[in-house]
């Protein structure tokens, strides 16, 4: 239910960002957010769509930049032996509390402190656009992962990092004012149900994330465009997220030979 402390969301583009010491800064906030049952897509239709590319539970399962939690505990219920690492010490401490059983380390998505070959698994859900170093992240998500593992996914769609909705209407056009195929910074301010949270991140161009990982020895073997499920329509000026994807969804395998 819309209330009046409620604002859509607001992005601002950004001459350059530190990423990682933007989610530092917001930590708290993001707790607040990530742990209200039912409050933003993760909950309402993103989480079940995205695990529809995850394999099986097998030997190790690393959550890259698992924030808070919320996925790693997910996957734990789902029998997956999971270890998570975030840049974030706040981040990892509330993830520790929440789920004293779930390995959890500070760490560097950048410079992984495992061995080759680790984990069977590796997902990235909603954190690439807001690592830093992605290409290097990638590159180690590449080496912690054993020969026939998956690299599995989830990031703003670059569409819709690049753009906008002029207004609010169902038929609203959708406008790139800058450049979709140069990288930037932007921050996205929302509140929601008392609630706010300032997205910061980058946008970058579909080609860089697809070149990152295939350039670390992976093979793309799924891609999804997420749209708004048409049963997660509550207002009839949401219906413009029909037409244009909010998330992309991938999974790459990496090679035995």
């Amino acid at each position: 239910m819309e209330t009046s402390r409620d604002r859509p969301l607001q992005r601002t583009r950004l001459a350059a960002a530190d990423l990682r010491g933007a989610w530092e800064q917001h930590a708290p906030a993001w707790v607040a957010w990530a742990r209200e049952p039912g409050h933003d897509s993760y909950w309402r239709f993103h989480r079940d769509v995205f695990l529809e590319l995850v394999p099986p539970p097998g030997r190790r399962t690393l959550d890259l930049g698992c924030g808070e939690g919320r996925l790693s505990r997910d996957l734990h219920r789902l029998g997956h032996r999971v270890v998570g690492v975030d840049a974030s010490p706040l981040l990892v401490a509330a993830a520790r509390t929440a789920a004293p059983e779930i390995e959890a380390h500070v760490a560097d998505a950048a410079d992984l402190p495992f061995a080759d070959g680790e984990f069977d698994c590796v997902i990235a859900f909603m954190s690439l656009q807001d690592v830093d170093d992605y290409a290097q992240a990638v590159r180690e998500a590449a080496r912690v992962l054993a020969p026939g593992g998956r690299f599995c996914v989830a990031i703003v769609h670059p569409l819709n990092s690049a753009g906008q909705f002029a207004d609010e209407e169902p038929d609203s056009p959708f406008v790139i004012e800058g450049s979709y195929l140069e990288t930037s910074s932007y921050a996205d301010e929302v509140r929601r149900d008392g609630l706010g949270f300032t997205f910061v991140s980058e946008h970058r161009p579909l080609e860089a994330y697809a070149e990152a990982i295939c350039s670390s020895g992976l093979l793309i073997e799924r891609l999804r465009e997420s749209v708004l499920p048409v049963n997660a329509v509550a207002r009839a000026r949401t219906g413009r997220w029909l037409r244009v994807p909010l998330f992309l969804h991938l999974r790459a395998l990496k090679p035995t030979g």
